[in-house]
């Protein structure tokens, strides 16, 4: 039996259904609200607003909770490939030996473009970035493959994740003026990927297994999370029955904002300013404290988690471990070790729960792996690309979907008159 609230306003009662989700979340159902007594909910940026029901991602912010299908992202970052990731959170489950052998090699047969499609790297400006080049190229997907406007197919959806890392391989490649370099069959997607990014024609080239386990680790960490700006982009325009390719484009728009996508460019910009400024992180920590000084420390804090991103713990180890195996020597990673140990030990910080999150660590590996920070976007989008697959194909499958049409509270003029040129003073 489903339980109600009731609600009473300007002397009308209604019940409100209670949902509560497999976590025990719960919601009121305020689908008939404004039917029985005309008003509707005012939440700027949604922050108390459930858009849907989802058996995707769990999180729970306080607890700092992450989980895909149910499976601790702690565990899965530690044991599973990407591939596998990929499987679980569009599938529902995770794949048995021939499921995931199979799945992986379509990803590797699909990971040629057309070759028309190179006509439209040619014509990107030299210093075109990635971001802007990977949003228009995927929409430009759903013109060489038409049928995608119907009804989605296991065939589209391996496309997109198999073609998605070539073009984003190939939009960096067109950045620094480089040849194209093409995907190999007995690559793996990590692989394949690292190899098209940093290969030159004519030349011996080896992945490093360190640089490709870590690859693997940050796309696995971004694949899904939630409701996010990108992902509710997503389901928002496929809500209008747009195409898989075209809704994913518009998910790579909404990412590629400085305050959802493009955070851990932000803390590598960061860190070269204090560079700048002889190391002197002790000046910016003091700044970040300060109530007057509007600077703050990128990649401290979360909107989501009120405790130590799940996220973050994993990087922290992981990106010790790289820098070492690596051998890297930096001066901007070193600041952000000092920043690191005063966040994690400073009361300031702690009381406010700012601890390093996912996008400070991401920065550092990134930047470690050899990865411009125009690329740090293009990277996180990557990882993402199933998370936004799920969802995209969740809100198909749902028959209570209608096209997302959010109201609002009109605050400008009441009516009045027009006034015709000469007669306006």
């Amino acid at each position: 039996m489903t339980k109600k609230t009731k609600l009473t306003l300007e002397g009308t009662t209604i019940d409100l259904p209670i949902i509560v989700g497999s976590e025990e979340e719960k919601a009121i159902d305020i689908g008939s609200l404004r039917k029985e007594t005309g008003h509707i909910t005012l939440d700027p940026s949604y922050a108390n607003t459930g858009s849907c029901k989802s058996d995707i991602t769990f999180i729970d912010g306080e607890k700092g909770i992450l989980r895909y299908r149910g499976y601790p992202i702690e565990e899965l970052a530690k044991k599973a490939r990407f591939s596998e990731i990929a499987y679980l959170l569009i599938n529902g489950e995770l794949p048995n030996n021939n499921e995931l052998a199979d799945f992986s090699n379509q990803l590797t047969y699909h990971s040629l473009i057309h070759e028309d499609m190179k006509k439209f790297f040619d014509s990107y400006p030299m210093n075109a970035h990635p971001m802007g080049v990977l949003a228009s190229t995927v929409a430009a997907l759903s013109t060489f493959y038409p049928d995608v406007q119907q009804e989605p197919s296991n065939l589209n959806i391996i496309r997109i994740l198999a073609k998605v890392k070539t073009l984003a391989a190939f939009s960096y490649k067109k950045s620094i003026g480089q040849p194209l370099i093409y995907p190999m069959n007995d690559l793996s997607y990590e692989d394949n990927f690292i190899r098209m990014m940093f290969a030159v024609p004519a030349e011996e080239f080896t992945v490093n297994p360190v640089v490709s386990d870590a690859i693997r680790l940050l796309l696995i960490l971004h694949a899904d999370h939630e409701q996010n700006c990108s992902t509710s982009t997503v389901r928002m325009v496929g809500s209008s029955n747009a195409n898989l390719y075209i809704s994913i484009a518009a998910g790579i728009g909404a990412l590629w904002g400085s305050l959802h996508g493009g955070a851990n460019q932000r803390v590598i910009e960061m860190l070269g300013m204090i560079h700048k400024s002889d190391n002197d992180y002790k000046k910016y920590i003091e700044k970040a404290k300060s109530k007057t000084s509007k600077f703050r420390l990128m990649g401290f804090g979360h909107r989501v988690y009120k405790n130590f991103d799940p996220r973050a713990k994993v990087l922290k180890e992981s990106a010790a471990k790289l820098l070492d195996k690596l051998g890297i020597d930096d001066p901007l990673l070193d600041i952000a070790r000092n920043l690191e140990e005063v966040a994690l030990n400073d009361e300031f910080f702690i009381e406010r729960n700012l601890y390093p999150n996912v996008d400070f660590y991401s920065g550092i590996m990134y930047r470690a792996i050899g990865i411009p920070t125009n690329m740090f976007t293009v990277m996180f989008a990557l990882g993402r690309l199933p998370g936004w697959i799920a969802h995209w194909n969740e809100m198909k499958s749902d028959s209570k979907t209608r096209i997302y049409r959010p109201r609002q509270v009109y605050t400008g003029h009441t009516k009045r008159s027009f006034v015709p040129m000469d007669k306006r003073s």
